[in-house]
């Protein structure tokens, strides 16, 4: 039977970027009708800037996306041609994978899994304006005049609204090199009150590979057992491997850039956006860290077919020509051509502060807004909130109640609790220091986290369901083997212990017990007793997670205590239209706070900057009466 597109959608994305692709996808899963728009289809989940997914805490939030039943990870592993897991010489709490992917494929792969996706219909469109009808969010308009309606809007406008391209002291208006801005879409969210400001973010030049002498440089080639994203991958991938090359800014690339900062349009008052701090560029560099003689600049390759190489690590904004004799400052890239030069872009973005944990907006009913229009940087961050922004669109459109993970379940959840409870001046990014039970929230456990959850949602299906199923019926069985398991301090047993250049047993142990011991690894218990010899042929991954779960056993305990705590303080709810101003022993700029955010409990309340323990304590106090007061209305209804 054909598609047939209703009159009426239940839900229409703006923009086809990570977060679009994933909130479309996503909302189309949960049985949603979805229309997915966007200026041009061929730039579909484009990688705008580095040809990698995933990274430093980047990586924690592409499994959560996977386990939640999205598609990044997937993608990634499809069509990734280096795979590294980064932080392998600390612990497990902060590994982090990271992918280098095919810049042609990657996009090319996630245009076909939209097209196939029932529910879901792409059009290639600028939405100009939005639809508003009794105070709500009712569709688009594109530049054609099409009226396209729909019961809820999720914009994921990237770095599109009213942006600015610079390169040295030219500038043009763009979305991106390519693409042009949305600049009607922005005076419209201005005139309907939207607090708006300006962001900024930059990219690297791209070099022909040919015209670069590789052969002088370093290699870094990718893990030799490389670990898939998605819990539903199985490796070896499917594309070849590359290697990437490293080379280093010199003495000559400094005095160059120091140079020539009069015509970079930052440091001439061109720009007005505030810059990533974590990711800055190379002029940025050069002067904030004056003291370091040359920085690390890895050039990687954009695909296997695209010719190109990516000099991640100089992102700039220089006039070409300056861009041209830095780049060939560097060794091995003397001949350098710049194929593309690097630029910054400046952009609009929404104070995040005006959402609800479910990223809708409080200026108007029924817009979700996720993406870099929430000031975040990243492909990850972006498809996180897409994600959840979908999930928030289609409970809101069904009248369900909404949903958000909180700080103790996912790096999803620090990401939007941050976003709309602290906001955001400068681009967001994560890390693993901004979550407070990291131990927890670790890359390896996030579909024994979220997997249920994205099931119960209607994320998570058969095939995903079964292989979570099997995979944690298999921990839980040889975990419980391994509790139950004694070994005793015999000479045969403390003999296979020296052996293994292990201190023999004074005591018995569980095997469980044994397990924590530094250095230890599963496959050395299988013949220290017979039981053990069951657990020979384990999974990699479950393998991985008990001796992960053996050392982290004690942390968890003690953290498992404060997220008690934690979700004790985020269990008293706060009504929506609470009367902060009648509110005595608050303090004007509480007040101001408390209104502008809304918290939806004491716990996130407690996080809002300014809001002190004094404050805290005069709130909770009031909501204690409030519920006092309301289960005596209840009794005497009873009664």
């Amino acid at each position: 039977m054909p598609m047939q597109a209703p009159e009426v959608f239940d839900l229409i994305v703006v923009g086809a970027g990570h977060a679009g692709c994933e909130a479309a996808l996503a909302a189309a899963r949960l049985g949603a009708r979805v229309c997915l728009v966007t200026f041009n289809l061929d730039h579909l989940a484009a990688l705008s800037c580095n040809p990698a997914v995933g990274g430093l805490a980047k990586g924690h939030l592409v499994r959560e996306i996977d386990a939640l039943g999205g598609e990044m990870a997937l993608n990634a592993d499809r069509t990734g041609i280096q795979f590294r897991l980064l932080n392998q010489g600390k612990g497990p709490a902060v590994w982090s994978s990271r992918a280098q992917v095919d810049m042609d494929l990657y996009p090319r792969r996630m245009r076909r899994v939209c097209q196939e996706q029932e529910g879901l219909w792409l059009l290639e469109a600028e939405a100009r304006s939005l639809m508003v009808k009794d105070g709500r969010a009712a569709g688009v308009v594109t530049q054609r005049g099409q009226e396209i309606a729909a019961k809820a809007v999720l914009l994921t406008t990237g770095t599109f609204l009213r942006g600015v391209i610079h390169i040295g002291l030219s500038q043009y208006q763009a979305g991106r090199m390519g693409d042009p801005p949305s600049n009607a879409l922005s005076d419209q969210l201005k005139e309907l009150g939207f607090n708006l400001r300006r962001l900024k973010t930059g990219t690297t030049p791209r070099l022909d590979r040919r015209s670069l002498d590789l052969s002088r440089l370093p290699r870094q080639w990718g893990d030799a057992q490389p670990r898939a994203f998605s819990f539903l991958s199985r490796f070896p991938p499917q594309l070849p491997q590359v290697c990437c090359w490293v080379t280093r800014t010199t003495a000559a690339t400094h005095e160059l850039i120091r140079a020539n900062l009069d015509q970079a349009p930052m440091y001439a008052g061109r720009i007005t956006g505030t810059g990533a701090r974590y990711c800055p560029s190379i002029e940025d560099k050069v002067v904030r860290f004056a003291d370091k003689e040359s920085h690390q600049v890895f050039l990687e390759p954009q695909g296997l077919e695209n010719g190109l190489i990516y000099p991640n690590g100089i992102p700039t904004s220089l006039p070409l020509h300056v861009q041209e004799l830095m780049v060939r400052s560097l060794p091995g890239c003397e001949q350098a051509f710049i194929a593309r030069p690097g630029y910054a872009i400046e952009y609009d973005m929404s104070d995040p502060q005006d959402l609800g944990p479910d990223l809708m907006s409080r200026k108007l009913a029924g817009l979700f807004l996720a993406g870099q229009i929430n000031g975040t940087s990243g492909y990850e961050e972006a498809a996180a909130q897409g994600l959840m922004a979908a999930i928030g669109a289609v409970r809101w459109v069904r009248g369900e109640e909404p949903l958000a993970l909180d700080r103790s379940q996912a790096y999803i959840g620090v990401l939007v609790d941050d976003l709309v409870t602290r906001g955001t001046l400068e681009p967001y990014r994560m890390f693993t220091s901004r979550a407070e039970y990291r131990l927890s929230l670790r890359e390896d456990n996030a579909d024994l986290r979220l997997t249920a959850l994205g099931r119960e949602l209607g994320l998570v299906d058969d095939r995903r369901w079964a292989v979570f199923g099997r995979k944690r019926q298999a921990i839980e069985d040889a975990w419980r083997l391994l509790s139950e398991v004694r070994l005793n301090p015999t000479a045969s047993l403390n003999d296979g212990l020296a052996a293994l250049g292990s201190a023999p047993l004074k005591r018995p142990l569980s095997a469980a017990e044994l397990l924590r011991r530094p250095g230890m690894v599963l496959k050395n218990l299988l013949g220290l007793h017979p039981d053990l010899a069951s657990l020979d042929g384990l999974g990699g991954e479950v393998a991985e997670q008990l001796e992960i779960r053996a050392h982290y056993v004690g942390y968890e305990e003690r953290e498992r205590e404060q997220v008690a705590r934690f979700r004790q303080r985020e269990q008293v709810r706060i009504p929506r239209d609470l009367d902060y101003e009648s509110l005595a022993g608050l303090s004007r700029e509480v007040r101001e706070k408390l209104i502008k955010v809304r918290p939806a409990n004491l716990g996130q309340a407690g996080r809002i900057s300014g809001v002190t323990p004094a404050a805290l304590a005069v709130l909770s106090l009031h909501l204690h009466r409030l519920a006092k007061e309301s289960q005596s209305v209840e009794a005497g209804v009873i009664r």
